[in-house]
């Protein structure tokens, strides 16, 4: 027996594990965008497989249950599934890929690459959903981000850390102004996410808009409007997930999700799809929760960590500032620049109301001079609006008012401090210091002596 011991012996520390089994179900109904399963037990949020064929399975999301029946959403088009298809569980949830290997490239909504640069080299994987932080923990907002844009650095200044709401109809050039910053900013990182837009759009914005130089140092993740809704939905937390772990290296982030107004979208399609009722303009209550989520994501880190700055663009539908997700947006976000219809009518680029448009943390990173300028600044073009009709029908009185008189006579200088083209670039220095050019421009001194010093393109002056 003692023999037997002895040569048992070497195989003491092996342990076999048994494997685990593979759990199938089937489908049983199929109702818009919503399959029916029994059969399997998962979780709200894991995935399953969707067995087509024997060579082709396709990914589902579970987005609900109802006793043994479990809902689920697929990924990718599913032409051709039928009644007793066969579903398998996925025993964990997909992870996607980080790292600096993902700087230059474009990823759809689960992390493929679509450009066609060959497979990636990522240095890790994570989940999806990022840790939480305790907002007791996080650094203040305190330093400046330099965005390139003149209007934005010198009346609405934004800090790192900071998150924007970029609000817009369609057509007044949201796509571009996000171009323009992703080029100009100093943020070390940039990650683009295009949620719900047109193929055509995904293109022109990574060739025209962001260019060569900005895609070095960008990350795209595109998900357009023909993908399905979890598709555009994992897309958003794909890229917060991806701009979250450079912000965990120490780097400095600048995010642009274009739009938020889509990932509603997305989640309303969803909701709907497994029986939520709707509730304000057919929006669930479940999205105004999603976007709180989202957008609490960005922010900064912890103290002498990195940051992400965000931009999340909101399209107000029929230029109504008071839809419900633009409402809901405004609330938690921490400013937001208003773009303007009848601006860009007027050939005005960018288009930005500067009346309707506030920066909530700009007291806290700019001296005094420079808050007090910018508040000058916003009185006089306010106090020309007022009297705007009055002006152009005659019945304004000159001398009636110093600063509507002031207006009038360097109306073209202000304008050309709001305006700004495409291949131009403002440092915050510089936009500051053009501010008190316009400013401190006599009375009675005709604005066409006024001339606004050259802009800087890519650190160089013209």
């Amino acid at each position: 027996m003692s023999r037997i011991l002895n040569r048992l012996q070497p195989y003491s520390n092996i342990r076999l594990e048994a494997s685990s089994p593979r759990i199938e179900g089937k489908i049983t109904r199929l109702i818009g965008l919503t399959l029916e399963a029994v059969g399997i037990k998962c979780a709200v949020g894991e995935c399953c497989f969707i067995e087509l064929s024997a060579e082709q399975l396709v990914e589902a999301e579970v987005v609900g249950f109802a006793g043994d029946r479990v809902y689920l959403m697929p990924l990718y088009p599913i032409e051709g599934i039928q009644a007793g298809t066969k579903v398998i569980a996925q025993s964990e949830s997909g992870r996607v890929p980080v790292g600096m290997n993902l700087l230059g490239r474009v990823l759809n909504g689960v992390g493929k690459p679509i450009d066609g640069k060959g497979a990636l080299q990522p240095e890790a994987e994570t989940d999806l959903s990022g840790e939480i932080i305790n907002p007791l923990i996080r650094e203040p907002i305190n330093k400046t981000l330099d965005v390139g844009i003149r209007t934005i650095n010198g009346l609405l200044t934004v800090g790192r850390g900071q998150r924007m709401g970029l609000f817009a109809g369609s057509g007044v050039g949201k796509s571009v102004l996000l171009g323009m910053m992703t080029r100009f900013t100093e943020a070390e990182i940039i990650v683009v996410g295009l949620i719900g837009e047109r193929g055509r759009e995904v293109k022109e914005f990574i060739e025209h808009s962001l260019g060569e130089e900005g895609l070095k140092r960008s990350v795209v993740v595109a998900s357009p409007a023909d993908d399905s809704p979890l598709m555009r939905l994992r897309a958003s937390q794909l890229s917060t997930r991806i701009a979250e772990y450079f912000r965990d290296q120490g780097k400095n982030v600048l995010l642009l999700m274009d739009s938020l107004t889509r990932y509603a979208q997305a989640q309303r399609e969803i909701a709907l799809a497994v029986g939520e009722p709707p509730a304000t303009k057919g929006y669930p209550p479940s999205v105004f929760a999603k976007i709180p989520k989202l957008v609490e994501r960005a922010g900064n880190g912890e103290e002498g960590g990195g940051s992400i700055t965000a931009f999340y663009t909101v399209l107000t539908e029929g230029d109504d500032q008071q839809d419900p997700v633009a409402d809901s947006a405004r609330a938690i976000l921490d400013g937001h620049v208003v773009l303007s219809r009848r601006l860009a009518e007027q050939g005005h680029y960018p288009a930005i109301d500067i009346e309707a448009s506030i920066s909530r943390a700009m007291p806290q990173i700019v001296d005094g001079a420079h808050l007090q300028m910018a508040m000058k600044f916003k009185q006089l073009y306010s106090k020309y609006r007022q009297n705007e009709d009055l002006i152009n029908v005659g019945a304004y009185v000159k001398g009636s008012d110093p600063d509507t008189d002031f207006v009038i006579d360097n109306l073209p200088s202000m304008n050309a401090f709001l305006r700004q083209g495409i291949d131009e670039s403002f440092p915050l220095m510089q936009s500051m210091q053009e501010m008190v050019v316009v400013l401190s421009a006599p009375p009675t001194q005709g604005a066409d002596k006024q001339q606004l010093r050259r802009p800087v393109v890519n650190g160089l002056q013209k």
